[in-house]
This record gives structure tokens, C-alpha cells and sequence, in this order.
């Protein structure tokens, strides 16, 4: 929840520079591009633009975060067999958002001064999905090099 909502946050102070136009594509640099499907309402992945495919994304991520069956908030309550793979889908998903702040939209982020803000936020989703094996190394082929010098540091 705490990912969402800072995700969700960090790219609102840039949907301003992240449009139709500008990003007629979902993609992470010119190597990636992302295709939205939910598998309820559109199952076969439909290419997007950006703004769209991000809305699509925040949407989603947010009805699952409301339904009960999935993350129960009564205590006692258990968690439903599926949650991992939910989980996972979801921490995959809002990589993307992020990997399109870096590579398309960067020097707004700059301009802004949020640099230290966003690094901040990705170092700690990075940690906590090693940490937990959430996300195929595949999927997070997109920022690697970043990847590599935020851990670097540390270890």
C-alpha cells in the first residue's frame, strides 16, 4: 500500500509531462514497451499510451487493495491463497511506472528537485522486492544499471 501510494504520488507531479503526446506509448526507454491487460475487463493486452496505460494501471492496483477477499483488514482475517502471486503482479506493475519516470521523464523529475525524493522511493521498493524475490530479474531488466549502483553503495 505504502508503494502505491508513493508511486501514485511521484507520478502525479509529473502527469503533466507524461501525456497522449508526449508518450503514446507505455514504454521504459526503446527497448520495453508495456501492454495493458487486467484479465477481467480487457484480457488480450492492448497497446496505450502512457497517461492511459498508468490511469489503467492505478485503477486496478486500487480496486485489489480494496477488495477484502484479497487483503482482508479485520484482523484475524487470513490473507487467501492466491495473495502471493496478486502481490507480485502488482509490485511488477508499478516497476513499470517507474522505470517510465526514469527513462522518459527524468529531467522533469530534475527540474522538479525530486530526484532525491524518487531515488529515495525506488531504493526502498528495490530492497524490499530482493529482499523478497517479488519480481523476476527479467522484468527489472529496464533499470538495471540503477539498479546496480543504488545496491552498490550499500553492500
Amino acid at each position: 500500500v505504502d508503494f502505491f501510494n508513493q508511486i501514485n504520488m511521484l507520478y502525479g507531479t509529473i502527469t503533466e509531462f507524461c501525456t497522449e503526446a508526449s508518450c503514446p506509448v507505455m514504454s521504459a526507454g526503446p527497448r520495453y514497451e508495456y501492454h495493458w491487460a487486467d484479465g477481467t475487463n480487457i484480457k488480450k493486452p492492448i497497446k496505450c499510451s502512457a497517461p492511459k496505460y498508468i490511469d489503467y494501471l492505478m485503477t486496478w492496483v486500487q480496486d485489489q487493495l480494496d477488495d477484502e477477499t484479497l487483503f482482508p483488514s479485520k484482523i484475524g482475517v487470513p490473507f487467501p491463497k492466491n495473495f502471493m502471486s496478486v502481490a507480485k503482479t502488482i509490485l511488477k506493475r508499478l516497476f513499470r511506472v517507474y522505470a517510465h519516470i526514469y527513462h522518459q521523464h527524468f529531467d522533469s523529475v530534475m527540474r522538479l528537485q525530486e530526484e532525491a525524493h524518487l531515488n529515495t522511493s525506488f531504493k526502498h521498493f528495490i530492497f524490499f522486492v530482493q529482499e523478497f524475490n517479488l519480481i523476476d530479474r527479467r522484468e527489472l531488466a529496464p533499470l538495471q544499471e540503477l539498479i546496480e549502483k543504488l545496491g552498490s553503495k550499500d553492500r
